[in-house]
């Protein structure tokens, strides 16, 4: 069967069915998943996607648009067993999209239950569908793909989809990081590692370990894990968060080359121009590398300096002199939220008299201590640093000072490939590194991602790339809907936003749907004419013994 695209065309369906015509009715309720199919599949991103994937099957006997299409279903519903497969098929939204063609509601003949009757893709059924594919045919697809070869097309032809649709910003602005997945302590976990970690889920090396007082050492834990390397592009509102490339490996390796060669890779796949503008945190520090990302790449990055740098010391000697011009920073300006609309008058003076309650506890409150008190945030830069001998390209540095009102200061360095001219800037651009750690913890607690039902590798980089795949394309989603509000907040709170408030009914006729109010729909039927009032009755009497002749054979329940 191949992919068959059905355009909403409200009036050309009026049309038809004013002739008594049309294909199938039913019932929809699942609006935000149904919508989110039509979107991709409307705009051939699920097509694409399929003609791309790296199939370990020679023989095609479920479409691989059908595979995409229901491992994405499964990681928007946050399910990442198989088995879970014919439950999101039954409850979701996809087969709404996806057309009578795939799948109808019906009443199972003997439990009387309300299920899915699918034709499917093959002759080889015993008994009737009630899914499109069996759930092990999806089980054995994932973990038949290479697992490299499955990054290799997330990284490669995903990111030219998504460059095809305009999806990068102008400010070309990138964020790298390494993040530990935690799994079981199971050595069967294919590929992972066990390691020692801290209290902050740092892992420590055991001369470290044994310097440790007895108080620290008691929080210290062996932890099996993989660790992911990512690079993520946002805009500087951080309207949307786009993962570009990913890559598992074990935990035991190092994150640096790993990140490096996925720049690389996609600076080969979109050429130059496309990332401008390189954020890191220390752990990629690398001379060589940034050097080449700068030269070859023309990539600036930006990235903190760790203290026992000899460029940490030449810095922290120049800063000092009086002749450096420090800048004071302002802190971070939120923007406040404008109501849609007036609020009433007995609302107003509820939050008014909530806000002098708030200030009235607070004046009670133990005053914090001057170590903690912040008084100001300064930032300064020089430029034309050569002292790190790995690294061939001018580098400036930036310095953040912070005072508090006890005296005392702290200072933290920042490097720069490109002439800075503001130092604020540079440091609030940094910001949106940290920010971006909001991402990843949506993923591993709101997503569930490190919940790893298989411990084959290759099922943990297809649940990993997925959830990934599934994430980006519903913020391009709501970006391509003005809903960019919802980017920020979790996948949980997403579905409960765009849940509809009430139902529709969807009438198809040829490769065209409409959506219709339960009202409105009957107050056009009885407006027909007795032609095609007759013509629309007997054609929904054959419909219905269709439907009811469909399972002649069900699977005994």
């Amino acid at each position: 069967m191949d992919l068959v695209v059905f355009e909403e065309n409200k009036p050309y369906v009026l049309e038809a069915l004013g002739n008594g015509d049309f294909d199938y009715i039913e019932a929809a309720g699942e609006v935000f998943e149904s919508d989110f199919f039509r979107f991709i599949k409307a705009g051939s991103i699920l097509k694409s996607l399929a003609e791309s994937y790296p199939t370990p099957r020679q023989k095609e006997e479920v479409p691989l648009w059908f595979y995409v299409a229901s491992n994405l279903s499964m990681r928007l519903h946050g399910e990442h067993s198989f088995n879970a497969f014919p439950l999101v098929v039954r409850c979701g939204g996809m087969l709404n999209a996806l057309g009578p063609e795939v799948g109808r509601k019906v009443v199972h003949p003997d439990t009387g239950d309300v299920t899915v009757a699918c034709e499917g893709f093959n002759k080889k059924n015993h008994y009737d569908r009630e899914a499109p594919c069996d759930q092990d045919y999806l089980r054995k697809v994932s973990k038949d793909t290479d697992a490299d070869a499955l990054t290799r097309w997330f990284s490669r032809d995903v990111v030219r989809l998504f460059r095809s649709r305009r999806a990068y910003d102008k400010a070309g602005i990138f964020i790298g990081d390494g993040s530990y997945l935690f799994v079981p302590d199971n050595p069967n976990y294919e590929g992972s590692s066990k390691l020692l970690f801290d209290e902050h889920d740092h892992p420590i090396s055991q001369k470290a370990y044994e310097k440790m007082p007895d108080a620290k050492k008691a929080h210290c834990q062996w932890r099996r894990c993989y660790k992911m390397v990512t690079l993520l592009h946002t805009n500087p509102a951080m309207d949307y968060f786009l993962f570009v490339a990913v890559k598992v490996v074990s935990g035991k390796d190092h994150e640096c080359p790993v990140l490096y060669d996925l720049v690389k890779q996609f600076v080969e796949v979109l050429g130059k121009g496309v990332m401008k503008r390189l954020i890191l945190d220390r752990a990629f520090l690398d001379g060589e590398a940034i050097s080449r990302c700068k030269k070859d790449y023309g990539i600036d990055i930006l990235i903190p300096v760790r203290r026992n740098m000899d460029i940490y010391e030449d810095a922290m000697a120049l800063m000092r002199q009086p002749d450096v011009r420090w800048a004071t920073c302002a802190p971070p300006h939120l923007k406040a939220r404008e109501p849609s609309r007036p609020r009433p008058k007995a609302v107003e003076k509820r939050e008014k008299k909530r806000q002098e309650t708030l200030r009235r506890l607070k004046a009670k409150e133990t005053p914090l201590p001057p170590d903690k008190i912040l008084l100001t945030r300064e930032a300064a830069a020089i430029g034309e640093f050569r002292s790190w001998s790995s690294c061939t390209v001018p580098l400036s540095v930036v310095a953040n000072r912070e005072r508090y009102a006890d005296g005392h200061e702290e200072i933290w360095l920042l490097l720069d490939t490109k002439d800075v001219k503001d130092p604020c800037e540079a440091r609030q651009e940094y910001r949106i590194r940290t920010a971006t750690e909001e991402r990843y913890r949506q993923l591993k607690c709101f997503v569930d991602l490190t919940n790893f039902t298989s411990r084959a590798f290759s099922m943990v980089v297809n649940q990993v790339v997925f959830t990934m795949l599934a994430y980006n394309l519903l913020q391009f989603y709501l970006m391509r809907e003005g809903r960019k509000e919802l980017n920020k907040k979790p996948m949980p709170l997403i579905r409960k936003r765009l849940l509809p408030t009430d139902s529709y009914t969807i009438i198809y006729w040829q490769t065209y749907y409409g959506r219709f109010e339960a009202y409105e729909l009957m107050g056009f039927l009885v407006s027909l004419g007795e032609v095609a009032r007759k013509k629309i009755a007997e054609k929904c009497r054959r419909r219905r013994l269709e439907l009811n002749d469909l399972m002649n054979n069900p699977r005994p329940p």
